[in-house]
């Protein structure tokens, strides 16, 4: 594996994916950083990554970060977003852009980049997915739905990427101290909640940045989440009953 690496991240403007493309850059890789806030990717531009602003649930925006990125040797996939409500309680609007962002344009994206990957014969996709898509807990529904199917789409194409030499990691944290919390969450009890148990940024990115170019399936973080996803599978009743109250009005 050479030393420094030409790496895409999507969703360099939040919290996560901010992070990352700090670290990369730190540690000497070529970064091409995408993402919807103009500011931050300012920031990040000073920082020395090369950035594009686009929306990849359009065309376009998958058009030009295409152009751009060519053949990445590391492809990390950090935009998400998320209403978290009742499923009754989602609009068309909130469902449709849940999996559209965090489910669709990493695969649309993907059709796009992978031939070039394969061509060379060698790359990394890493999807920055959720425990929630393991574990689902109340007003996640849609959120649940979206990291489930980048999951599964993860596992196949981890098995379709093993002749061309690609390795496919998901990276599944549970709850992370960022921004993202505040829209998802408004006028819940979650952080409260889970105060004590979320982790920053800057553990998930240590995580990534600690799994690029090594052939590991997943990673699950932190250590309790791993845990939690292990007794779900066993007692799926003990972990729903756990978790019921996260989401609920104060």
């Amino acid at each position: 594996m050479k030393k420094h690496k030409r790496v895409l991240v999507t969703g360099a403007t939040g919290g996560i994916g901010r992070a990352v493309v700090k670290d990369l850059l730190r540690e000497g890789h070529l970064v091409l950083a995408t993402g919807r806030n103009p500011d931050i990717l300012s920031h990040l531009y000073k920082m020395g990554a090369g950035v594009i602003e686009s929306d990849l649930t359009t065309k376009e925006g998958l058009d030009r970060v295409t152009a751009a990125a060519g053949a990445p040797d590391v492809v990390i996939f950090g935009a998400g977003v998320g209403t978290f409500l009742h499923a009754h309680e989602l609009t068309d609007t909130d469902i449709s852009q849940t999996m559209e962002v965090n489910s669709v344009s990493p695969m649309k994206l993907l059709s796009r980049i992978l031939p070039g990957m394969i061509e060379r014969g060698s790359g990394h996709i890493i999807f920055i997915a959720s425990a929630a898509g393991k574990v689902s807990t109340k007003k996640t529904a849609v959120y649940s739905a979206s990291k489930g199917a980048i999951l599964g789409y993860a596992d196949a194409l981890r098995l379709e990427m093993a002749a061309h030499g690609l390795e496919v990691t998901t990276v599944n944290p549970g709850p992370v101290d960022t921004p993202f919390l505040d829209h998802v969450t408004p006028g819940s009890r979650y952080r409260e909640s889970m105060k004590g148990y979320m982790i920053s940024p800057e553990q998930v990115s240590k995580a990534i940045i600690t799994v690029m170019g090594r052939p590991i399936r997943e990673v699950d973080l932190p250590w309790y989440m791993a845990a939690v996803t292990r007794i779900h599978s066993i007692a799926p009743n003990l972990t729903e009953k756990i978790g019921r109250n996260f989401f609920e009005k104060k």
